[in-house]
């Protein structure tokens, strides 16, 4: 198959005539991969259930493939691959975004691997490290600091335990796929009414996908993330660090802008952790400060590239896809030279952050503003390939008209579920 020739950036790349297939491209993910790789002169195909997702439209993706990996049985989808490989040619590179994406490709790697080039990772690790009840477990025995965390099988048992938890408290869902309530994968819990408004709103199945969490209190520069790249020998290749000066959902989301900072005790852990492992590929992990020990506590694990990765870009443009693409096609990785004050921002997540922020007395107008100062990139706007923003821009209204429509007057599932302490996730 022939591919359109794109002008490359100044970063020095010996051969990028292997092409990538991005596994699942929603929001801002996959079309930040598709950039990165693109820019470089790399043919980049995008998979995702959507037609209209904006990593589509983008100029540097040269070719789409609807399919959705969530709702098709997993042979299918494999099936699917091998038909997407077999019309491509040659064995690309394949790039997973997502959980899901990344426990597909870890369950048939056998079945994958003679088509696609991706890192040799242990399906039991990948399965461990996206469950929340097993990376909980496995941060114990390697005696890495992580908050408690209880777990329930009735709910039941979470209200016996009630009184002894204390709050604040996050829900989370063990299995990242599924929510943990309503369609809300996080959840803060702050006083004993909200939690039996919790208790009320869940059933026994619920429950049991249910990981309770300590909330470490503090601010959001008490966020901390890595980012990094892990050779064959899981050894660190690119690494970087960072806070997530605001998430979305407010105190409880992905990042909506973050800032690139040197911290070598998260560097140091998270490292520490992936090579005590045996991991290989990229990874994003999510810390947090506690001030009472003063220790980072590892919150999540995601054995995938995080939608944030291109916040993380050394000065001479590396970030953790090119490295996996150079080490992948045998091509040697430069070493890493962060860029600290470095900005990047999600523009729709952050618009809808700031009014929850707002609301909450933590962030007036004016602040908001200045701390746009130092964003040296963004999700979607990009003066090298602007139809994507358009497609978020459609994607969000559409998403606002959805939520103004008139309610049913025969809705009563909705009403039946008691307003949450946090926000809707309406955008992550």
């Amino acid at each position: 198959m022939r591919y359109r020739k794109l002008d490359k950036t100044t970063m020095p790349t010996r051969d990028t005539s292997t092409p990538v297939v991005i596994l699942a491209s929603p929001h801002h993910g996959g079309l930040g991969v598709t950039r990165s790789l693109g820019r470089l002169g790399i043919p980049v195909f995008n998979v995702d259930s959507s037609r209209w997702t904006p990593a589509l439209f983008s100029k540097y993706c040269q070719g789409k493939f609807v399919w959705d990996i969530d709702q098709a049985p997993p042979e299918q989808s494999v099936e699917r691959l091998v038909d997407i490989a077999r019309l491509l040619g040659g064995r690309p590179v394949l790039i997973p975004t997502t959980d899901s994406a990344a426990i597909l490709v870890a369950d048939y790697a056998a079945a994958l691997r003679e088509w696609y080039i991706f890192p040799d990772q242990s399906r039991r690790l990948v399965r461990s490290l996206s469950s929340k009840k097993e990376m909980y477990f496995l941060a114990k025995k390697l005696r890495v600091a992580t908050p408690d965390t209880h777990f329930f099988k009735t709910k039941d048992d979470l209200l016996e335990r009630a009184e002894t938890l204390k709050l604040p408290i996050m829900i989370k869902a063990i299995d990242g796929q599924l929510p943990a309530w309503g369609n809300k994968k996080k959840l803060i819990i702050r006083t004993p009414r909200e939690l039996l408004d919790f208790y009320d709103s869940v059933d026994d199945k619920t429950v049991r996908n249910l990981a309770v969490q300590e909330y470490i209190q503090g601010g959001e520069d008490d966020v901390w993330m890595f980012n990094g790249y892990f050779n064959e020998r899981s050894e660190c290749l690119a690494g970087f660090t960072g806070r997530k000066l605001r998430q979305c959902p407010a105190y409880t989301g992905v990042t909506s802008l973050g800032m690139c900072q040197e911290n070598e005790d998260v560097a140091s852990i998270a490292e520490d952790l992936m090579e005590t492992v045996g991991y290989r590929g990229i990874v994003d992990i999510d810390f947090r400060y506690d001030a009472r020990d003063g220790q980072y506590k590892v919150l999540d694990v995601n054995p995938r590239i995080g939608s944030t990765f291109r916040l993380f870009v050394s000065d001479d443009g590396m970030d953790v896809a090119r490295a996996l693409y150079l080490d992948m096609t045998g091509q040697p990785v430069t070493a890493v030279r962060a860029c600290p004050g470095r900005k990047w921002i999600v523009e729709d997540f952050d618009l809808v952050a700031l009014f929850r922020y707002r609301r909450d007395g933590k962030l007036t107008f004016g602040e908001w503003l200045r701390s746009l100062r130092g964003v040296r990139e963004s999700a979607f706007f990009a003066m090298d390939d602007l139809v994507p923003m358009l497609l978020m821009l459609r994607a969000d209204v559409g998403e606002m008209l959805r939520r103004f429509r008139p309610r049913s007057l025969n809705t009563n599932t909705a009403a039946a579920v008691p307003s949450a302490p946090d926000e809707r996730n309406v955008c992550c």
